[in-house]
């Protein structure tokens, strides 16, 4: 504790009194004075008079805060004034607490307690800070090591998807895959069959996040023609290999899925087997959004087949449909984000706004087609951050 007094009779009395108390006291007889002790000491209180030659007591608080800037520090000013425009001064330059002269001791010890009690709250606050800013600062350490991961998973997540453009001939096959995050929960992709056939298919799990796309890339594995006899989709022939029915390969995703009874996802997907000289389409639809048809003279139809989400339910219905593209037609299977996406005031675009847009794409194809698509959606939206994974596949004869 600091006394401060020009005073040396008043500064000794107080300080006498101080001591009794139990408080340590150093004395100083002007503002510089104890501005110097202040420099070479840690003074967190201080009883100073307000009128001294050279620095008043309202100059030396100013002076006091500078100096122990963010430090605890209690201030009070011994004063004979009682206006409130004096006062208001002696506030605004950090004083915490005033003390009529000739001092009063049980007022004085009064306001002593009172310090004290802030001096602990502050202590204990700049500790609590420095404890939060160190619980802080590895929160960020842990939550950059979690974003530099997830980054990671994107890149391995898009690494799962194969070549955004295929050409094969008589057809060609173009891929959009956008998460709305770091990961998400839709996968497209493409797999060998036999010379002059495809397999297709365009995956939504539920949910987003990093468990959607572990499942993405489950998925992906059971089609992954790397390894045609670990392929659900097909099956030994004379031959070589046959795609399955794309509804009894739904069926048994769906008893996979099924065994897997401590996870809550499911999926809605279509599954398609491309023909490529023929143009000829077979297909399951399995909760997945209806695959839209876009004929060369500029009609355009959604095909719906009916069948449920899998591993959903373990009776799960699917059924099979065909469709038979001719020269200059599209096929464009899609996830419900595209259809989905809000505008501002929370309407979603709908099956009738994608027509729309398709319309406004003109004769381009393969991946512009689908850059325009996004970038349609982008406009109706008025943001490029999605609240849903965007995900298609678009077949087109040639």
């Amino acid at each position: 504790m600091l006394v401060v007094d020009d005073s040396r009779a008043h500064c000794r009395l107080m300080s006498r009194t101080l001591e009794r108390w139990g408080y340590r006291a150093r004395e100083a007889g002007s503002g510089r004075e104890a501005l110097e002790i202040c420099r070479a000491e840690e003074i967190s209180l201080v009883i100073s008079d307000w009128m001294m030659p050279g620095m008043t007591g309202v100059e030396f608080c100013r002076a006091y805060r500078a100096l122990i800037g963010e430090r605890p520090g209690y201030f009070i000013l011994l004063t004979a004034q009682t206006e409130r425009e004096a006062l208001a001064e002696g506030l605004e330059n950090g004083a915490d607490d005033f003390l009529s002269k000739p001092f009063n001791a049980i007022e004085l010890r009064a306001r002593l307690r009172a310090g004290e009690r802030m001096l602990n709250a502050q202590r204990d606050l700049t500790v609590k800070n420095g404890e939060l800013s160190a619980t802080l600062g590895k929160l960020s350490e842990a939550y950059g090591a979690i974003d530099r991961d997830l980054r990671e998973a994107r890149k391995f997540q898009e690494g799962l998807v194969p070549e955004r453009f295929v050409p094969l001939g008589g057809a060609d096959i173009s891929l959009l895959f956008r998460p709305s995050g770091h990961v998400g929960g839709d996968m497209v992709g493409y797999f060998d069959i036999r010379p002059g056939e495809k397999g297709l298919y365009a995956v939504d799990v539920s949910g987003h996040g990093v468990s959607s796309a572990l499942m993405t890339a489950r998925i992906a594995s059971y089609f992954s023609d790397a390894a045609p006899e670990r392929n659900i989709a097909l099956g030994r022939a004379p031959d070589g290999y046959a795609m399955l029915p794309p509804d009894e390969v739904c069926r048994r995703l769906n008893a996979l899925l099924q065994r897997d009874g401590e996870s809550d996802l499911y999926l809605t997907m279509i599954l398609a087997r491309l023909v490529i000289e023929t143009g000829e389409v077979t297909l399951c639809q399995a909760g997945h959004p209806s695959p839209l048809i876009l004929r060369a003279d500029g009609g355009m139809e959604f095909r719906e087949a009916f069948g449920m989400p899998i591993g959903l339910v373990d009776d799960a219905e699917f059924s099979t449909t065909g469709i038979a593209l001719g020269a200059g037609d599209r096929l464009l299977l899609y996830s419900d984000g595209i259809t989905e996406c809000p505008d501002p005031e929370g309407t979603i675009l709908d099956e009738a706004g994608l027509t729309d847009i398709l319309q406004g794409l003109g004769a381009t194809g393969g991946p512009t087609y689908l850059s325009g698509l996004v970038a349609a959606l982008e406009r109706y939206a008025c943001t490029d951050d999605f609240p849903d994974d965007l995900s298609a596949v678009l077949i087109e004869r040639r």
